[in-house]
């Protein structure tokens, strides 16, 4: 299981948004700039968080976008709901049934229990950490996950 690259980039363009709370809107420029992405994919994403009510945007010479909520009340679950939907969707084996109409498992699936579960507990983290946490330091929000700080994989030539 991975994020999407829409919902990385969307929870960054947000932490961009959060960083700067207290200024002026920024524009999709600025955002873009900052998070090393396209104009255009920077719109597209902010499009969807205005539309998920998390953003909202001015029109105009001094318009741009900004939260639509202070950073403690927006969740990383908010964006990713808004961004790329549940992990694990009802419909979700509906759209595994292999060569069947139907999944063959569709009546009791361990599987299922196990998505289940794994949604759950995703859910749960990330329904529970805030931009304003987000805006913290890599070690101070490993300490905040009572997890390890995370260590790139090293490569052997």
């Amino acid at each position: 299981m991975q994020l999407l690259a829409q919902e990385e980039y969307g929870l960054r363009c947000l932490l961009d948004l959060a960083r700067h709370v207290e200024e002026r809107p920024r524009t999709i420029h600025e955002i873009a700039e900052a998070e090393g992405i396209s104009s255009d994919y920077a719109a597209k994403l902010l499009r969807a968080l205005r539309r998920g009510d998390l953003v909202e945007s001015t029109r105009g010479a001094a318009g741009g976008y900004r939260l639509a909520r202070d950073p403690s009340s927006i969740t990383a679950w908010d964006a990713i709901e808004v961004l790329g939907g549940a992990l694990f969707p009802d419909e979700f084996c509906a759209c595994h049934p292999g060569q069947h109409s139907r999944c063959v498992r569709g009546s009791d699936c361990a599987l299922r229990a196990v998505w289940r579960a794994v949604d759950h507990a995703v859910r749960g983290v990330l329904g529970r950490i805030t931009l304003e946490d987000l805006s913290r330091s890599e070690p101070a929000m490993a300490t905040l996950l009572e997890t390890p700080t995370f260590a790139p994989a090293r490569r052997t030539p």
